[in-house]
């Protein structure tokens, strides 16, 4: 099976566009504040009202733009129109009234989505706002009052609460941070960066002998511990990174199910799916943590321990984002390209 993005961007095209076509089922979560409140998905969510539920919707969005400017950037990178059709569901969707319905949407229901649909919203923006493809930057200045709003949200959110969230699903803390921060150095909001920094440093910099072999309850999509050690590699310089991970990864042993692919019986299963996810993400964080490892000069030890993981978690949940099963294609396919990119990014660097 390859591995390569250039193996899977067509398959990959036409489930984010069968995905943000298709409205219904949709999972809408939202409070009704009395009898009257039964507004369609589409008209609380004109943005996001596809792909079973916002914030898969946000992050399917997400996956059309990268690889509108995969097409972009890379001669005969889809079939022919898929690009087009990518780009004209992005111009529809993402239109400045569109998504300053879903930033009032935000303000006034501000326990919605957080964190996990906020940090796909944060990195949406931060690629539609540097894409390669220039209908799709050409959206940009509509995501204003959409990350104003998700900033001063993540903003309160940290500066209220004294600790991390650290399941291995949606209410994942670390994971909420990491893309807020990406996404805060590209779009350049220097406060968001630095207020995510500190907290990460508060809620995770003393964390040491992190217990991985507890590792994994039956509906993660997320590592706790990978999603914490991928946040403070991006937090930390380099040296200082290498040391907190020798204290962090300090439990980790050979062997351990953590470094392994998930079984799952099921794939019908809605929860029992998300474990092809957590193939997937952890198969990205890894990589990108060995990345930062081998970065600070670190060549064994952990290294060698983590590596060897990445591609069998890889391959293990690729062929469940391209299937028949919509608990699956609904969303696997962001989380499959982010950890193809992670791979390419270090053969590059070898």
């Amino acid at each position: 099976m390859s591995l390569d993005r250039s193996a899977w961007a067509s398959d990959f095209a036409r489930v984010v566009i069968g995905n943000l076509e298709r409205e219904y089922p949709y999972a809408a979560q939202h409070t009704a504040l009395g009898p009257e409140d039964r507004a369609l998905p589409v008209e609380l969510h004109p943005a996001f009202a596809t792909s079973y539920d916002w914030h898969s919707s946000v992050h399917m969005h997400w996956l059309a733009a990268r690889l509108a400017a995969y097409a972009a950037t890379t001669s005969d990178a889809l079939d022919d129109g898929l690009a087009a059709q990518l780009t004209g569901i992005l111009e529809a969707h993402l239109t400045g009234p569109h998504l300053a319905q879903e930033a009032e949407y935000l303000a006034a229901t501000p326990h919605y989505e957080r964190p996990y649909g906020w940090a796909w919203g944060f990195r949406l923006a931060a690629e539609v706002s540097t894409s390669e493809a220039p209908a799709v930057r050409a959206l940009a200045p509509g995501f204003t009052p959409f990350i104003d709003v998700l900033e001063d949200l993540t903003t309160r959110w940290v500066q209220n609460a004294a600790y991390p969230v650290r399941h291995g699903v949606h209410s994942n803390s670390a994971f909420g941070l990491l893309l807020a921060l990406d996404a805060a150095r590209v779009l350049g909001r220097t406060g968001l960066e630095d207020t995510v920094s500190r907290t990460a440093r508060a809620w995770f910099g003393a964390d040491a002998g992190w217990p991985f072999g507890w590792e994994r309850s039956g509906h993660d999509f997320l590592s706790a511990g990978f999603a914490e050690a991928d946040l403070m590699r991006a937090v930390l310089p380099a040296t200082e990174f290498a040391a907190w991970a020798e204290g962090f990864f300090s439990a980790l042993e050979p062997g351990d199910e953590v470094l392994a692919p998930a079984v799952v019986r099921d794939e019908n299963d809605p929860q029992q799916v998300h474990l092809f996810g957590l193939d997937l993400s952890r198969a990205g964080s890894a990589r990108r943590v060995v990345d930062a490892l081998r970065g600070a000069g670190v060549a064994g030890g952990l290294v060698e321990l983590i590596e060897p993981a990445v591609e069998p978690l890889l391959a293990a949940g690729l062929a469940a984002s391209v299937g028949e099963e919509y608990y699956s294609t609904h969303w696997l396919a962001s989380f499959a390209w982010d950890a193809m990119e992670a791979r390419e990014q270090a053969a590059l660097t070898v």
